[in-house]
């Protein structure tokens, strides 16, 4: 097996998004648009979508630290509008994108066209995350967007095996649709709640960290392959099992959230970023089967289908949002612009390209697909049409509509706060402890508890103070830059005395390893 277009789109993908990172535009765009320039330019090779890799290998660990960085509390407060697109927005627009498809396109039978409707209908985690992380939508809307995209998947792929069974003549009914629904999403939701306590375990009783991270990296796969075994849905076992082991991660050994969250980190850069370059490579694989068709007549397909997947949402999201609070008088009423960004921040990604990929040319009784082909053209349209056009517009529309973003400084208070209360009670409690004996410390070690408990109670409430009139620095600004630079001092220090052979390599690397985690320390309060 060549390796060498994978290590291609890897290398490539990362060079482009850490590029990208460096601009205002959202990462996944710079992406697609590298992919469907490299598509064509010579000596590429072919990237043809592999639904058996994308599913079971690239879907679940991307799922699963989108639903690590949810919000349980959140999700749960906001269960009905979270339900109503992930479920209801999805069937709703599998229906109308199909009736519309039928009706405009000669030929095409309905169940074909239902299947093009449910592979274009869920919004993609992906897109929902990166976008929101880069623009700073409000929170709710954030929390709603990616409950939206942690579920639908379910439903989508559902409504799809129950549309291609139809379509390929086997015998599907809408009871028998609506059973399979259920059995899916009631065993998915199953076998989550059964995997999620066992793992939880586990990782609270392992103390390995190296081990732990093993176990973390296999958890996705583990619990959508545990229940698509048992023809349930693996998206929603994926879901649970994240949802539950991020409510509760406070609960794990310190070295391993620190390790974790770094291969996690590196994990979803790499996988991102393959995926949205990996969709702009897919220009050149779809329109290879469009030989049956007009250039002009396809693309007015295309511009079709976009429109009808970006109109459907503001129908339904309007009434979705308001309709509901008309029986509870006491819940207010979001403001219009809310549901507007709601309904325009649809971008669709690699699922729905995954998915379409897996439609077969023909089924086991030798019953084609009609317009396969076409089906592909029109879901890859879809999404570059939804990523670039939304997610361009996205950003100046928010500013525009003059959208509130996160509260930084409430926010901030908050956490003073939080830090404030957390650090009165440490203090109590290191008290007690010091009043035992056997605990007794002598006075400078004492007062080293003492002052990082002060100082991590001050640090928050010092960035809401005033700045230093030469710099601009807060003074916990400040004290970080000192921080790093005396660390730095002592780093050349301990190189030259390795270079005069008067300590050992040895000895250089847990000399290093010590300043290492406290410059880590300074860097994540900086990053926070």
């Amino acid at each position: 097996m060549d390796a060498f277009p994978l290590l291609l789109l890897v290398a490539g993908s990362a060079a482009v998004a850490g590029l990208a990172r460096r601009t205002p535009v959202p990462v996944p765009l710079p992406l697609v648009a590298a992919g469907l320039i490299a598509s064509y330019v010579p000596g590429v090779p072919d990237y043809a979508l592999d639904p058996d890799v994308v599913l079971p290998l690239v879907l679940p660990p991307l799922l699963h630290l989108a639903a690590l960085d949810s919000s349980y509390l959140g999700l749960r407060a906001n269960i009905r509008p979270v339900a109503l697109l992930s479920v209801g927005y999805v069937l709703f627009a599998t229906a109308v994108v199909g009736w519309i498809v039928h009706l405009v396109v000669p030929g095409i039978p309905l169940t074909a066209a239902l299947v093009l409707g449910a592979v274009v209908a869920p919004p993609d985690a992906v897109a929902a995350t990166a976008v929101a992380r880069r623009i700073g939508l409000p929170t709710r809307i954030t929390t709603i967007l990616k409950g939206e995209s942690l579920f639908n998947d379910a439903t989508a792929i559902t409504a799809f095996k129950v549309a291609l069974a139809a379509a390929v003549g086997e015998g599907a009914t809408w009871a028998g649709g609506l059973t399979e629904f259920a059995v899916a999403a009631v065993g998915g939701v199953g076998v989550g709640l059964l995997l999620m306590g066992p793992l939880h375990w586990l990782r609270t009783r392992l103390r390995e960290p190296l081990l732990l991270n093993t176990l973390s990296l296999l958890i996705p796969f583990v619990a959508y392959a545990a229940a698509e075994k048992v023809h349930a849905s693996g998206v929603l076992a994926v879901v649970v099992v994240a949802l539950y082991l991020g409510h509760r991660s406070w609960q794990v050994d310190f070295a391993t959230r620190l390790q974790e969250a770094a291969v996690w980190k590196m994990v979803a850069f790499i996988l991102e970023s393959s995926v949205f370059a990996l969709i702009g490579l897919q220009l050149r694989v779809v329109l290879r089967g469009l030989d049956d068709y007009e250039p002009g007549e396809a693309a007015v397909y295309a511009v079709v289908v976009l429109a009808a997947v970006i109109v459907s949402r503001f129908v339904w999201v309007y009434p979705a949002t308001y309709l509901p609070i008309l029986r509870s008088p006491s819940e207010s009423r979001p403001p219009w612009r809310y549901p507007f960004v709601l309904s325009w921040a649809g971008m669709r990604g690699v699922v729905s390209l995954a998915v379409a990929f897996s439609i077969p040319v023909a089924a086991h009784g030798g019953e084609r697909f009609p317009d396969r082909d076409l089906v592909l053209f029109l879901t890859f349209t879809t999404v570059i049409g939804t990523l670039l056009l939304q997610g361009l517009t996205l950003p100046p529309l928010i500013r525009r509509l003059g959208l509130p973003g996160r509260d930084v400084h409430q926010e901030t208070l908050v956490e003073a706060e939080a830090q404030n209360e957390a650090s009165v009670a440490a203090e109590r409690r290191l008290d007690e402890l010091l009043a035992d004996p056997r605990n007794a410390l002598p006075a400078p070690l004492e007062n080293r508890l003492r002052t990082t408990l002060e100082r991590r109670r001050h640090a928050v409430w010092e960035r809401l103070g005033g700045v230093n009139e030469v710099t601009g620095e807060s003074a916990d600004d400040t004290y970080r830059r000192l921080t790093r630079e005396v660390i730095a001092t002592e780093r050349e220090v301990f190189v030259r005395l390795r270079d005069q052979g008067r300590i050992d390599d040895e000895m250089l690397r847990t000399l290093l390893h010590k300043l290492d985690l406290e410059e880590a320390a300074v860097y994540r309060e900086e990053a926070e």
